[in-house]
């Protein structure tokens, strides 16, 4: 896999990144906004769904999923 060159191509890969350990973990977005939640992060269902789709997520939003 070559180097990321792009904000966007980087994006993508966080995002596939974050949906496959969700996968590997078997967490859903339901799910991921609740422990989210748990830490004081105001998340819904909808929320992550918008943030992950057009694979664009902050590093912030992927610190906190990887972290819950």
């Amino acid at each position: 896999m070559a180097f990321a060159e792009t904000e966007r191509e980087w994006a993508e890969r966080v995002a596939r990144h974050l949906n496959a350990e969700l996968k590997r973990a078997d967490v859903t977005y339901e799910e991921l906004a609740q422990r989210l939640k748990d830490y004081g992060f105001d998340e819904t269902k909808a929320s992550i769904t918008n943030k992950l789709s057009p694979a664009t997520p902050s590093a912030h939003f992927s610190s906190q999923a990887w972290r819950s």
